[in-house]
């Protein structure tokens, strides 16, 4: 499997097979310009906001993901699980999907923006993680220190940050955002920086820890 970051939430996981998920899709968001458009075989919304939902940044005869349910196409087997943007049961900033996808022998969960710590109830829905995608900005979602709870909650073996503070987003985006350090130490286990991380079920022990992905 290969996994792009293209900055924010948005991420495209391709398939040995070649489907391609693209996830959040946007078309700009502070620094970050996604370069639309970007074929696709499965459009992922995680949330209904503006740096989340743009999904005519997709092109091609796409499956489109935006329901808490369980979708099929080709080689890959997606669920969706009910959460919240906040700590309120969405009475701030509203509902939130988590999607589970199952490729290539691995499990891959994409939390968007999740701003609450996982009952029991969902931990044993969504069950055990290779691979999570997670916010760690803080403000409007789950801190760093939060997400490492939300990595040991899922027995994730490899956690990709997200929704933080990175030089793309200049001054605005260090006020809004925490940066990703404060996730990556509160995991206290090994960082690994790629710019596409191509993993396998094979190799997948090599970047156990945080992987953190360059956004160009």
């Amino acid at each position: 499997m290969q996994i792009k970051w293209f900055g924010h939430s948005s991420f495209l996981l391709t398939s040995e097979a070649g489907t391609r998920v693209l996830i959040d899709p946007y078309y700009k968001f502070l620094g970050y310009r996604m370069p639309v458009p970007i074929e696709s075989d499965i459009v992922v919304v995680t949330h209904d906001h503006g740096d989340h939902n743009k999904i005519k940044a997709a092109s091609g005869d796409y499956l489109l993901v935006n329901e808490p349910k369980a979708y099929v196409r080709g080689d890959v087997i997606i669920s969706g699980f009910k959460t919240f943007h906040d700590k309120v049961n969405g009475q701030k900033r509203g509902p939130n999907i988590i999607f589970r996808f199952h490729m290539d022998g691995l499990t891959v969960c994409h939390c968007g923006d999740l701003g609450h710590l996982l009952t029991e109830e969902q931990v044993q829905q969504i069950g055990k993680v290779d691979i999570l995608i997670v916010p760690v900005g803080g403000r409007m979602t789950l801190d760093g220190a939060e997400a490492a709870q939300v990595m040991h909650q899922l027995q994730a073996t490899v956690a990709i940050p997200m929704h933080y503070s990175t030089k793309a987003l200049g001054i605005l985006g260090r006020i809004v955002f925490d940066r990703a350090d404060k996730f990556i130490n509160a995991v206290g286990q090994k960082s690994t920086e790629v710019n596409t991380l191509e993993v396998s079920k094979e190799n997948l022990s090599r970047y156990a820890g945080v992987v953190t992905m360059s956004y160009k």
